[in-house]
Parts: structure tokens; C-alpha cells; sequence
């Protein structure tokens, strides 16, 4: 973690910065957050900022912020495989597939087993073909499919091609399912507690996300927004 004051010069050549996302904010308000005490902080009218990977507000964890002549980087970090944990929960599912929306329905989880889970894992691992969720923020005929879905227009979601290289799961506190997932690109975390539930004859949905790694980037070496605030060059941020 970067523990000395940073300096104006420093954001213009540019900076990758690690950010712990906290729960409930989106990436674009961290973003801006970080743009407004850089400006402010530095007496400066503008400065790229720009992050490498949203995170949904209902999780938390590794966000990447590039400034000044780095954000050219952004796609190159965008491609890092990434490291999620986190928590589903079988037995029910929601239509964005977490807890932005009340339970739909219910289904049973007496027929599933440790050996059922575990052997259900090993389908999903290698490339897979994965829905995007509808409440995402991915584009179809230039408006947002989540923007479709709060109107409660029925829109087809093509599959995409995803690959997972590790999965694992503890089932101590079942029927919540705790994870730890390994993936490329353009994985919804969402969709594959969604997919196995239906994998495993019954529902699920996320209840808990974490992002803990891009690439060789882990959330432990991350800071916080206050932790930022005091390597600014400046203590006159609020003035």
C-alpha cells in the first residue's frame, strides 16, 4: 500500500491506485470522489480518472483507479482474470439474481448433498456459456437491459462465453453456499449462483460478493477513501 504523500506531478504521469470499493457506493461515485479531492486537493481544474472494472454497488472490494497518462492501461487491467468470494444461497431466486430484488420463488434443497454440490462444481470450471443477468448494465439496442427490466419488458439476453479456472465452496453454513471463484472477463458472479441453483435441481441467489484480486492486484494492498484523503498534498480538501 502507497504510504508516502502523493504529488500533483505523480497523478498527471499517472497512478494505479487500489481502492477497498465499499459496500453500497457504485464505482462511478468512487471515481468521482477520488477525482473531486485530486482537483481539489491539488488546486487543479481537471485530471483523467478513470476506473478498471465496475463493481455493483452491492459488493464490495478490489477497485482499480487509474489517473493521468495510466488510464491509457484501463483495458489492458479490464482483462486481468479476477478473484471473487462470497455467499449464494440455494433454495430461492430473485430476478436480478441477488438481493437488489425481493425473493420470487422457492424451491426445495432436501435432495442436495455435499456429493451433489461437489460434483455439480465440476461443470462449471473451464469455459462455460453464461446469461447475463437482466438487471446488469450491459447494452442492447442502446439502452441498458436493467433499464428494460425495471419496465418490466421481457428482453432475450444472449450467452456469452466465460471461462472459470477455480471454484470452490464451504458448505458449513448451508443452505448458504460461502464461495471462492476465479474467473476471466466479463463473468457475472450473479449468473453462476444463479445457473447453479438451477444445476442442482433447485434456485439460488447471491447474498454476499467480494472482489478480492485483478490479476496480480489484491484488495489487500487496497486503501480506503480516508486513507487516500491523508497521502493528499494538501489538508485544505474541506475548506
Amino acid at each position: 500500500m502507497h504510504n508516502k504523500e502523493f504529488t500533483l506531478e505523480e497523478f498527471k504521469t499517472g497512478e494505479v491506485l487500489l481502492f477497498d470499493k465499499p459496500l453500497n457506493w457504485t464505482s462511478f461515485q468512487l471515481v468521482n470522489k477520488v477525482r473531486w479531492l485530486i482537483r481539489k486537493s491539488c488546486k487543479i481544474k481537471k485530471i483523467k480518472v478513470g476506473h478498471a472494472g465496475t463493481l455493483d454497488p452491492l459488493a464490495s472490494g478490489l477497485l482499480i483507479i487509474c489517473t493521468g497518462k495510466f488510464t491509457k492501461t484501463i483495458p489492458d487491467l479490464q482483462g486481468q482474470i479476477k478473484e471473487y468470494t462470497g455467499t449464494f444461497t440455494l433454495g430461492a431466486t430473485t430476478p436480478s439474481f441477488d438481493l437488489e430484488t425481493e425473493i420470487d420463488q422457492n424451491f426445495p434443497i432436501d435432495h442436495i448433498t455435499e456429493d451433489l454440490l461437489q460434483a455439480t462444481i465440476q461443470n462449471f470450471i473451464g469455459e462455460i456459456e453464461q446469461t447475463p443477468p437482466v438487471f446488469s448494465a450491459l447494452k442492447k439496442d442502446g439502452k441498458r437491459l436493467y433499464e428494460y427490466a425495471r419496465e418490466g419488458k421481457e428482453v432475450e439476453v444472449k450467452k456469452r462465453k466465460v471461462e472459470i479456472s477455480e471454484f470452490e465452496i464451504n458448505t458449513d453454513n448451508f443452505p448458504e453456499i460461502g464461495f471462492r471463484v476465479v474467473c476471466s472477463k466479463g463473468t457475472y458472479i450473479r449468473s453462476l449462483a444463479h445457473e447453479f441453483g438451477q444445476a442442482v435441481n433447485s434456485g439460488a441467489h447471491l447474498t454476499s460478493l467480494r472482489r478480492t484480486a485483478i490479476g496480480d492486484y489484491s484488495v489487500e494492498n487496497a486503501m480506503d477513501i480516508e486513507y487516500f484523503e491523508n497521502l493528499l498534498p494538501s489538508r485544505e480538501i474541506n475548506e
